[in-house]
């Protein structure tokens, strides 16, 4: 029997806020990853309880709990490589040439999902307080067989 695929919750952008459909999106997944601009270490513990949980340090957030977390991290998770950061621009390396599947990012707080050099890039959009006209946003990963990759938006609040 193959493994059950891994559910990877893809946050970013809460901006202190943990909204209830926040809560009820990430409910069941098998980690959490958290692309920045978090702005209070309880943002994290509310998310840490869920399911394990990698993040990063974002442009807003600041303090000692903020100086604790990397600008870039990678993380295996299923067999992938995946990296996170949250603004595109502070990327180090290459992905597509170190064996990294996914690149996680944030800050625009637009929702996009691009390949690029065989590397997926996904940004979930904000899950924060919105921003402009933009969708509240989470995106969820799905990983089968350490390697079959799919991503899917989902709009928490339009």
């Amino acid at each position: 029997m193959p493994p059950t695929p891994l559910r990877v919750a893809l946050v970013s952008d809460t901006h202190n806020l943990v909204r209830p459909e926040l809560l009820s999106f990430v409910q069941g997944c098998d980690a959490i990853i958290h692309a920045g601009d978090i702005c209070d270490p309880h943002v994290l513990d509310q998310l840490d309880r869920v399911a394990p949980l990698t993040a990063v340090r974002g442009n807003n957030d600041r303090g000692a709990w903020a100086e604790a977390l990397p600008v870039q991290t990678v993380v295996e998770i299923g067999g992938i490589a995946i990296v996170v950061v949250h603004e595109l621009p502070d990327l180090r390396g290459d992905p597509a040439s170190q064996g990294v599947a996914l690149v996680v990012s944030g800050h625009s707080h637009k929702p996009v999902q691009e390949m690029r050099d065989g590397v997926l890039y996904v940004n979930p959009g904000s899950a924060g307080p919105r921003r402009f006209k933009l969708p509240i946003t989470a995106a969820m990963l799905t990983i089968g067989n350490g390697a079959a990759l799919f991503v899917e938006h989902t709009t928490l609040i339009d």
